[in-house]
């Protein structure tokens, strides 16, 4: 079971992760899990290029480890990566001990400080270890282009139902959903960006 919206009362019970960044410039942030992929990723690199937009791509260490590439191609396109760890561990699933080591052991292949948990499941304990070295990073967000039982419109209109200014929405650039996420992505750009919003990626100075 998952939320499309994240209900207000998880983001109340968990204030110290990132939901959503509020904001009055009519600014969302897009992500991308899962990553990176030969393919899927290097083809919404396109579209984002296409549509002048950033985003910001939790990647997984194994696959960062096996396409530095592309990995090089996000940064200097100016988008930002976070660690999502190495192995896409469930934190509530995992040993605290294992699941800090293989978060490090993605840190040993990506320069950065943002911090997604895989599947949004992360305990207590484990947010009171990285929390004063990364900013873990959460989604208002997720349309479910990972589930098999839901279409690609539906999977866009959700994406634009929930939408806002200060929106975290999550989609994934994985083989698995490479067709959702390929069709959705544009029409979800056009939508917002014809209504005068930007895309923009996430950042540390975001929260100084």
């Amino acid at each position: 079971m998952y939320f499309v919206k994240t209900p207000k009362i998880i983001t109340l019970l968990y204030r110290n992760l990132i939901w959503e960044i509020p904001n009055t410039e009519k600014k969302i942030y897009l992500t991308f899990d899962d990553g990176p992929d030969k393919d899927v990723t290097l083809q919404i690199l396109e579209i984002l290029d296409n549509y002048k937009t950033k985003a910001t791509f939790f990647c997984l260490g194994k696959k960062a480890e096996k396409n530095p590439e592309i990995i090089s191609q996000i940064l200097s396109c100016g988008h930002k990566i976070g660690n999502h760890t190495y192995n896409h561990l469930n934190g509530r699933k995992t040993n605290s001990g294992e699941y800090l080591q293989d978060i490090k052991k993605c840190d040993k292949i990506l320069d950065t400080k943002l911090f997604r948990p895989p599947y949004g499941k992360i305990t207590r304990k484990q947010i009171k270890e990285l929390k004063d070295n990364y900013k873990i990073i959460l989604w208002t967000v997720l349309p479910g282009d990972f589930h098999k039982n839901v279409t690609k419109e539906q999977c866009y209109k959700r994406s634009i139902r929930h939408t806002k200014s200060g929106t975290i929405i999550v989609f994934h650039d994985n083989i698995q959903t490479e067709e959702k996420v390929l069709y959705v992505l544009p029409k979800f750009l056009e939508h917002f960006i014809s209504k005068g919003y930007t895309f923009e990626p996430i950042n540390d100075e975001l929260f100084i």
